[in-house]
């Protein structure tokens, strides 16, 4: 009674949060109320196993860091920097926008990366006149398949490098950098090809911005300083991470209150905290209550152990259902507890005689992160991205972004499917 419990909220909270009718945020926290009304799990599991902490604090640490640094300008002078160096022309500014993206997200992670560049496309399209879901779709999209290539890229690859001892930072990059480099390609082409319309050239606004002086929206007081050097030392730390063990979020947080007890004379703190996207957070953390529903009463568990049933021990055919579905269950639910119940799976098939299941990893990895890419809910990123926008007026639908989504996640798997049989899997069908 209790499983079919969780399963009914979690789809019923599933559709209304697809309907847009009611705020996700409220939607999901009302989910998470309800599983605990109906005893499928206590307040106790709820903080201590399936609300990531982790994830919230980072999130919350990087928006402080983010309304603080937006107070100094230092945003509008990138935006109208990067914009005047490709002159105006919006065809240009997608493929470049989606290009820091994707190698942000690959060498910080593609949260991070978000929260530090919406802000910055939101400036740079208002100024240009340019309709904004173009460039927002394409940063997620560019987030999720950039995040893809390394061990910090996204968190189911953190999870996949501390589960196995003789992955490292190289490891990923070397097995799948390569992979999502094509897919990367093509889906910016594509991308490309399907805005190019819609992204109109207004040569009135692009000499506008020729003339403007980026210089003159900084304000050049000492938060400035002490904002550009906090997030310098901020990101030293996320590239620093393999080689001090210290966590991500553990250096955001410091980061976060460092820069608040600096800057707490200019930028009141009590303004900073008022900024931050609070719908976007509870919103998270009522998806990890919905989620944790799921998984207390054994449904990820359940999925997890018939994906290991379906292929009979056989690594390529194992490989390849992992990929799979791991791909399109991490578009419906979020890929972090996915993840988390497959890596125990995973790792006891070597106790049925598969000594080499390196390929099995790297196609879990794969789908997980590529299937942020099929809806709204797929990744961490997503859902920031569309609260940011959200905040900026510019609301981003959920049925119109499966429009986009699915297509992308099905051509990556495609692409993934090709690449993993022919670089793992050949040696072990001859």
């Amino acid at each position: 009674m209790i499983t079919w419990m969780a399963i009914l909220i979690f789809i019923i909270s599933y559709g209304l949060i697809m309907s847009e009718k009611i705020n996700r945020a409220l939607v999901a926290i009302s989910g998470g109320v309800l599983l605990l009304l109906t005893n499928v799990y206590e307040w106790q599991d709820a903080f201590t196993h399936y609300i990531d902490w982790e994830t919230i604090a980072l999130l919350f640490s990087m928006m402080v860091l983010v309304a603080i640094t937006k107070k100094t300008g230092v945003f509008e002078y990138i935006a109208i920097r990067f914009a005047q160096m490709v002159r105006g022309k919006p065809v240009p500014l997608l493929i470049g926008t989606a290009i820091l993206t994707a190698v942000g997200s690959a060498f910080l992670d593609n949260v991070t990366t978000v929260l530090l560049f919406v802000p910055i496309l939101l400036t740079l399209t208002s100024q240009l006149n340019l309709p904004a879901f173009p460039f927002l779709l394409t940063t997620i999209f560019s987030a999720n398949i950039g995040g893809t290539a390394t061990l910090i890229g996204d968190p189911p690859n953190i999870m996949i490098g501390q589960a196995v001892e003789h992955f490292t930072f190289v490891s990923f990059l070397v097995n799948l950098g390569p992979i999502v480099i094509v897919i990367f390609a093509f889906t910016l082409g594509g991308l490309v090809l399907i805005f190019r319309k819609q992204l109109v050239y207004e040569k009135e606004k692009a000499i506008e911005l020729m003339n403007l002086n980026p210089s003159s929206y900084l304000k050049k007081t000492p938060m400035l300083y002490q904002s550009l050097t906090v997030m310098a030392m901020t990101m030293v730390g996320f590239l620093m991470h393999p080689i001090i063990h210290v966590e991500l979020t553990t250096v955001a947080v410091c980061a976060a209150v460092l820069l608040l007890l600096l800057t707490d004379a200019e930028a009141s703190s009590e303004k900073v905290f008022q900024e931050v996207e609070w719908v976007t957070l509870f919103f998270f953390i009522g998806l990890f209550m919905l989620v944790g529903g799921l998984e207390k009463v054994g449904v990820i568990d359940e999925i997890a152990r018939a994906m290991m049933w379906m292929s009979g021990g056989d690594l390529p055919l194992t490989s390849l259902i992992v990929l799979w579905s791991a791909g399109i269950l991490s578009g419906v639910v979020d890929n972090i507890p996915f993840v988390a119940a497959m890596i125990p799976v995973v790792q006891e098939l070597q106790g049925y005689g598969m000594m080499n299941i390196d390929p099995i990893w790297w196609a879990l990895a794969l789908g997980a992160c590529l299937g942020g890419n099929g809806t709204l809910l797929g990744a961490s990123a997503n859902v920031v991205v569309a609260g940011l926008a959200a905040s900026a007026n510019h609301q981003i639908s959920f049925v119109k972004f499966i429009v986009y989504g699915i297509p992308v996640l099905l051509f990556s798997l495609i692409v993934a499917t090709i690449y993993i049989y022919f670089r793992y899997l050949v040696p072990f069908l001859s």
